[in-house]
């Protein structure tokens, strides 16, 4: 019983229960309630179950599960056939080091805000499980990014709850003589220190920096306190912190990566500690650039120019002057790697410059988005074409068994001995769907709705306890949903809206024409219903006041009960909703979503896709697979822009989503709307997962030339 016990705290320290369902599901069975109170953390769920407990549980059938969970681990981490092995070898013997100012990997590890943080959990993942020797590098963020809490008004308010590390999967790392491993840097006048924590995600590594240590002052123990927290200054010294502090930790880890990739700028600075060691090493400056560039690949993922990291000549005087003095590299030289005016030492320093200036090859994250990238920096490479810059492009995807529901992973092993069939080819998910009935499609639906509603039913009871009784804008919600006439229900059409509330993401875009959508609600015999959620950014009042206004706008009589917002947005969140809903919403101003993942995640749910053309979307609709919210039109004027999309949103509903949706056959069964979902799958479900993008990265960027 003692080595069951040792095996299921083993398991508790590495991520990768968190995409095995049936792991997953031998710590929900510990205790319901405590997995769901501590977030689905099973490190903090087994501090709070005694070892007699354990002991006494795991002679039964609760122990055998946990066996064949512990092997089928052991058979994970110690596969040597992998596709690395058979196809990179290099990426066996050395690693790819992945910085990243935040990873999305499981709700119960707050270190990121988004999508680009839920990329980066996903390109992890499948780094792993494709056998690529990886290391992540980021920061521990204390505070993580905030809870997020709306008042009576329905303005978003933050709280940032503490991360306690003894909670959390996390170990020191340490010297050969088992002393922590420290690294120092300088920023500003002062000698900042770093302990270094290390999250094992599967056969990969992600390795955390945190200046919470008593030697630093106060203002820098308090740096690594929340995700894109703070000031311009506090932003510079997290990215000098991310940067040139992760290739401290790597060299003094003995670690020589076969390559460094920057995923956004933020951790641009990386390549200047790569020029110092270069530079101390006894190469010329001019030399140890192309070393450098030899070393280093960088993606892109901003489509708007303001939304580059760009800091002041003052500000890089002010936070890097000692450490550049140190190293033998003029405060003028770096400005002009890092410069988008070549003949300007004394304007803006641009992360994204620097990054593209000091790597070896750059893209972005659709095809789309490449060539606005290659368009938007065409000035750093004079003499060429737009189509000529050297910015390729690599689509963006989803780690499949992470997004896949348990109920949906479980229906689809009915028909498959993995998961991962279904995204190894067009044909091979075609093979699949060809055994699978539009009965059985139908029914995984209904299941899938049945357990978000329950959720929503849940929040909002959660919700209501909290309020004085009759009191706050969720009684009334909850009262509304369980009305005669307003309740959310399987039978109905759902469409789920859930992002970071950015304003050009445009969430309020539905509302627009507040009588047409109450006829499209409300319809007697076709009717919708909505679910939101997401966070504005707390420094962002206009996505603060977007989502002010969808909780205005479901509080109305005629949407009451049909329109829910969702509070505090996770991954766990997200996770039911792009399960349970039928139709994913996306409505970005155009080209403005460098690729969106949102939608990829929906596919083997059978939901279905309902967006603007941008991002990963123009590359994958083909008219039969979803639908498209216009034909990628762009208008100067925003007015002119909103009103046109709003309109082809509302005729698409009317005319396409609403009445494929409700025309059955004898058996009540959409058969028209199935096909487009056994469309979906077969061409989308293939081609956007990370298991591809990862390969693409390997063939194309990782191995050098």
């Amino acid at each position: 019983m003692q080595k069951k016990i040792i095996a299921l705290r083993e398991l508790s320290k590495n991520l990768w229960w968190s995409w095995d369902t049936e792991t997953k599901q031998i710590f929900e069975e510990l205790s319901p309630l405590l997995w769901e109170c501590t977030n689905h953390n099973p490190v903090e769920l087994l501090r709070q179950i005694s070892d007699d407990e354990l002991m006494a549980r795991s002679d039964c059938s609760f122990g055998e599960k946990i066996d064949k969970a512990h092997a089928r681990f052991l058979a994970y981490m110690n596969d040597q056939n992998t596709w690395a092995t058979n196809h990179v070898p290099d990426l066996v013997k050395k690693p790819v080091a992945y910085f990243s100012a935040e990873f999305g990997i499981h709700e119960s590890i707050q270190i990121y805000s988004g999508g680009l943080g839920v990329l980066a959990g996903d390109h992890l993942k499948s780094a792993s499980d494709l056998g690529i020797n990886f290391i992540g590098v980021t920061l521990f963020y204390r505070e993580g990014y905030f809870h997020q809490h709306l008042n009576h008004d329905g303005w978003q308010i933050e709280d940032y709850p503490l991360q306690s590390p003894e909670d959390l999967p996390l170990t020191k790392v340490t010297l050969d003589d088992g002393k922590d491993l420290i690294i120092s840097i300088n920023i500003a006048q002062s000698e900042i220190f770093a302990q270094v924590w290390q999250l094992k995600v599967g056969r990969a590594t992600l390795l955390l920096l945190d200046t919470n240590l008593a030697v630093n002052e106060a203002p820098y123990r308090d740096l690594c306190c929340r995700v894109y927290g703070g000031d311009q200054t506090t932003r510079i010294n997290q990215e000098i912190l991310l940067g040139i502090g992760g290739v401290k930790v790597l060299k003094h880890m003995g670690i020589d990566p076969a390559v460094y990739h920057m995923n956004e700028g933020h951790s641009a600075f990386l390549t200047v500690e790569l020029l110092a060691n270069e530079i101390a090493d006894g190469y010329s400056e001019a030399e140890a650039i192309e070393r450098v560039k030899a070393k280093c690949v960088f993606t892109t993922h901003t489509p708007v120019p303001a939304g580059h990291d760009r800091f002041s000549r003052d500000m890089i005087h002010y936070a890097l002057n000692k450490y550049l003095f140190k190293i033998g590299i003029p405060l003028d030289n770096l400005m002009l790697l890092g410069s988008e005016d070549k003949t300007n030492v004394h304007g803006l320093f641009t992360m994204t410059v620097l990054a593209l200036n000091l790597s070896r090859s750059a893209n972005g994250v659709s095809k789309l988005h490449g060539a606005v990238s290659r368009e938007m920096w065409q000035s750093l490479y004079p003499g060429k074409s737009v189509d000529e810059v050297p910015i390729g492009h690599i689509t963006n995807g989803v780690h499949t068994r992470t997004w896949s529901f348990g109920a949906t992973e479980m229906f689809w092993l009915k028909f498959v001995d993995s998961l991962d069939t279904m995204t190894l080819s067009r044909e091979q998910a075609e093979a699949v769907l060809a055994t699978v009935t539009d009965k059985d499609l139908w029914s995984l639906r209904y299941n899938l709705k049945r357990i978000l509603i329950d959720y929503i039913d849940r929040y909002l009871l959660n919700r209501l306890a909290r309020q004085s009784h009759g009191q706050g804008s969720f009684s009334a919600d909850y009262y509304a949903c369980h009305s005669r006439k307003n309740t959310f229900s399987p039978d109905v059409l759902t469409i789920g809206f859930a992002r970071r509330f950015a304003t050009y993401k445009r969430a309020p875009l539905i509302f627009r024409d507040l009588e047409r959508l109450d006829k499209i609600i409300n319809h007697p015999i076709r009717p919708l219903q909505i679910v939101f959620a997401g966070k504005a950014h707390p420094h962002d009042d206009a996505g603060k006041d977007y989502i002010r206004q969808i909780i205005h706008h479901a509080r109305n009589p005629q949407f009451s009960g049909k329109v829910v917002f969702l509070e505090n947005y996770n991954l766990g969140v997200a996770k039911r909703m792009v399960a349970g809903v039928d139709v994913w919403l996306n409505t970005p101003v155009r080209p403005m979503e460098a690729s969106g993942t949102s939608g990829e995640k929906t596919v083997l749910h059978g939901g279905l896709n309902f967006s603007v053309l941008d991002g990963w979307w123009p590359e994958a609709y083909n008219g039969e697979n979803g639908f498209a919210i216009g034909n990628g039109e762009s208008f100067e004027n925003h007015e002119e822009q909103d009103s046109f999309d709003a309109e082809q949103l509302y005729s698409v509903l009317e005319n396409d989503i609403v009445p494929t949706f409700y025309d059955r056959n004898e058996h009540n069964i959409p058969v028209a709307w199935i096909q487009k979902i056994r469309n979906a799958i077969a061409t989308i479900a293939p081609q956007y997962n990370t298991h591809r993008m990862v390969r693409d990265y390997a063939l194309q960027y990782y191995v050098s030339k």
